[in-house]
């Protein structure tokens, strides 16, 4: 007979064990990889994109990157000086909050502090994040990029969405097949908390305005047993 295709009941003791496990599993994979590695480094994440989260991992493919669940990751190094897997490894554990994670590598402290001062990544601004920049759309004919470039290296955004950015909130109407405002439109100004209307605008006009970014915070040398803080956060 054929396999039911009706939905089966899933446990919640199987569900909870499969947990378990996975923690477990991050636990000793932390403290497999300081006894590894030379040096922890402490990282945290502005405006999370996996895609620029992956290509960090391929960089690092001789390294080891742990991202999320800090409170496993931060009791595998130790919460107090007792319970630290090497000695003061434990003094990291109070960076691993918020959007963070840890790197494991034998590279140079120096090569890493400036591979990621120099990497940035631009995408565009997600609902609830707050804009980086004032955005009106000129008067007139709207074109693609919205008053981003010229007119003469512009063209006129297509008549078929101009429901759409209607939609959005943009005053617009069609005069001869061009959409067009009658007064400017601001979009948004600097330091605004975006909703999803404005954010669809400013992808639609191709105004990135997001900048994924990683920080470091601190790192422990296996050599030293020291940790130390990045300048940079101490300048702050």
């Amino acid at each position: 007979m054929p396999k039911s295709k009706r939905a089966k009941v899933v446990h919640l003791s199987k569900t909870e064990k499969k947990g378990k496990e996975l923690t477990h599993r991050l636990f000793a994979a932390v403290r497999e990889s300081a006894d590894q590695y030379q040096y922890c480094f402490v990282f945290s994440v502005e405006n999370m994109r996996n895609t620029y989260l992956k290509e960090v991992r391929s960089e690092f493919a001789d390294s080891r990157l742990f991202f999320g669940k800090t409170k496993v990751m931060a009791k595998a190094l130790g919460l107090t000086p007792e319970e630290e897997h090497l000695p003061n490894l434990s003094k990291l554990s109070k960076y691993l909050e918020g959007n963070v994670g840890l790197l494991f590598t034998s590279r140079d402290p120096e090569s890493i502090l400036s591979h990621f001062d120099s990497y940035i990544q631009t995408d565009f601004a997600r609902a609830g994040t707050s804009s980086t920049r004032e955005f009106i759309i000129p008067a007139g004919t709207v074109y693609s990029r919205g008053g981003e470039l010229a007119e003469e290296d512009d063209v006129p955004l297509p008549h078929s969405l101009e429901i759409t950015v209607r939609k959005w909130g943009m005053p617009t109407k069609l005069v001869k097949g061009r959409v067009v405002l009658e007064d400017p439109y601001m979009v948004c100004k600097e330091g605004d908390v975006l909703n999803s209307h404005q954010t669809a605008l400013l992808k639609l006009f191709g105004v990135a305005t997001a900048e994924f970014k990683v920080d470091i915070k601190a790192y422990w040398s296996a050599a030293t047993h020291e940790v130390k803080e990045n300048h940079a956060m101490e300048e702050e």
